[in-house]
């Protein structure tokens, strides 16, 4: 089993900043991907970005360019930099991690962007 706890969420105004962290902890292997989702209210969740044990990222177009994934492998962290924040980006962020074919999941951490 493993468990995600997100920190750093809260209400921030148009064109500031956030990071938010992620600590993963239980049986991690040492190959998985770790990654940032959201959901705004009424909408599906989608991917934010997503980072390799190796480093390498993937983000959505909405967020490239403002929002930067990074992780410390030895204390199985990952991070999201969120600069330029925009209102649209106001939305539950969940943490997830996937190993071997297997999914988790944190209980989100709630991001407010005010006009």
């Amino acid at each position: 089993q493993v468990q995600l706890v997100e920190s750093g969420g809260g209400l921030v105004q148009a064109g500031g900043s956030l990071r938010l962290s992620c600590a993963a902890s239980g049986s991690i292997f040492r190959l998985n991907v770790m990654g940032w989702y959201r959901q705004a209210p009424g909408k599906q969740r989608e991917l934010v970005a997503t980072i390799t044990s190796g480093g390498s990222t993937n983000y959505a177009d909405s967020v490239k360019g403002r929002f930067t994934i990074s992780r410390d492998n030895a204390k199985n962290t990952v991070y999201l930099q969120m600069n330029n924040l925009k209102p649209e980006d106001t939305a539950v962020f969940y943490c997830n991690i996937g190993q071997v074919g297997v999914y988790y999941w944190g209980k989100g951490t709630l991001v407010t962007v005010s006009s």
